[in-house]
């Protein structure tokens, strides 16, 4: 089953590119910048990265992103994450970025768009992995510094294809960011919005019908209302699922526990993910080896996990046609 899943043809949905700073790098730029962090060694670094709910993980996924200043910077850690994606067969990827973390400590915009879209350009030359960009408001700050984002985010349209919602669920109903998603939606930006991964089923409701959402981010808590589930599959909105980040963050106790099988025998368009990969052990292909394992699934199951992220991906219909061809041949060969 590993050979089959570290081979199989995938897109990757639901990743935070803050979230994928590896230790190492961090040290690195860390050292580059002449920035202070409290830990002397990659080891500690890595020791920290545990975690027993939402909260603690933002503490020091925010201390981490203090390091990023320069442009180089954003492109060497976005780079880093698409040769990961490059090693293991995901073929495109949709990126989160946080802006309002970066503009917060005084670097500019455009610093950060031009370091992420240049290295996503280069890892389409070199690694023939695509991706497009979902500009992620922080639900923690105010709507009026969200506009800010917004504002400073048009000049940059053409490297943006969406906007999404992240950060602190709790207390930040989506319904707090109603205009700023609007006015969004009018700028041509597609609207997303993590949902239901510790707010429960009003906050998938609220997505849907406030921010007229295009797709979920977690959702695991509309399992909580059958008729919001009815709903998700009437509209055909997929999930973004982070089987790694949910037991990470406690939002599930164990992965055998794991509510993912019966969402698919419910219906619902499930998609694997890795969320924030430096943090929450493992990369996708981690993601679905640990999810196979701890639910007996088949080669059938993962063969429509991947169509599903390529699906529910925000690509153009021929290059989706493209991918689930290349998937087909494969699964048709190693099923």
């Amino acid at each position: 089953m590993k050979a089959f899943i570290d081979n199989l043809p995938k897109a990757e949905l639901h990743l935070h590119i803050e979230g994928s700073f590896e230790p190492e790098l961090m040290f690195k730029i860390a050292k580059r910048n002449n920035i202070e962090i409290p830990f002397k060694s990659v080891k500690e670094i890595a020791d920290a990265y545990n975690f027993s709910c939402l909260q603690d993980f933002l503490d020091i996924y925010y201390q981490g992103a203090n390091v990023l200043i320069k442009e180089q910077d954003f492109y060497d850690l976005t780079y880093s994450y698409l040769q990961e994606c490059a090693k293991q067969n995901v073929r495109h990827t949709e990126i989160m970025f946080d802006p309002q973390t970066h503009t917060q400590r005084d670097v500019k915009f455009e610093t950060v768009i031009n370091g992420i879209s240049r290295a996503c350009d280069d890892a389409k030359k070199n690694l023939n992995v695509s991706s497009l960009l979902i500009m992620s408001y922080l639900r923690h700050l105010t709507e009026e510094d969200c506009f800010k984002t917004l504002e400073e985010s048009i000049p940059f349209k053409d490297k943006i294809t969406c906007v999404g919602l992240d950060s602190s669920e709790k207390g930040n109903p989506p319904s707090k960011f109603t205009e700023v998603f609007k006015k969004s939606v009018e700028l041509g930006y597609i609207p997303v919005a993590h949902a239901g991964e510790e707010g429960n089923a009003d906050y998938i409701w609220e997505a849907l019908n406030i921010l007229k959402i295009k797709r979920i981010d977690h959702g695991n808590n509309a399992l909580q209302d059958k008729e919001l589930i009815n709903e998700i599959i009437k509209r055909d909105l997929a999930l973004t699922v982070c089987p790694l980040s949910n037991t990470a963050l406690q939002v599930v106790k164990d992965l055998k526990e794991h509510p993912l099988k019966k969402m698919i025998n419910l219906g619902l368009k499930i998609t694997i993910n890795s969320d924030d990969p430096a943090f929450f052990g493992g990369q996708v292909n981690e993601n679905y080896i640990q999810i196979q394992k701890a639910l007996n699934l088949t080669k059938e199951d993962l063969y429509q996990l991947a169509k599903n992220s390529f699906e529910y991906s925000f690509l153009d219909k021929e290059s989706k046609e493209k991918h689930i061809a290349e998937l087909d041949i494969y699964y048709a060969k190693n099923s």
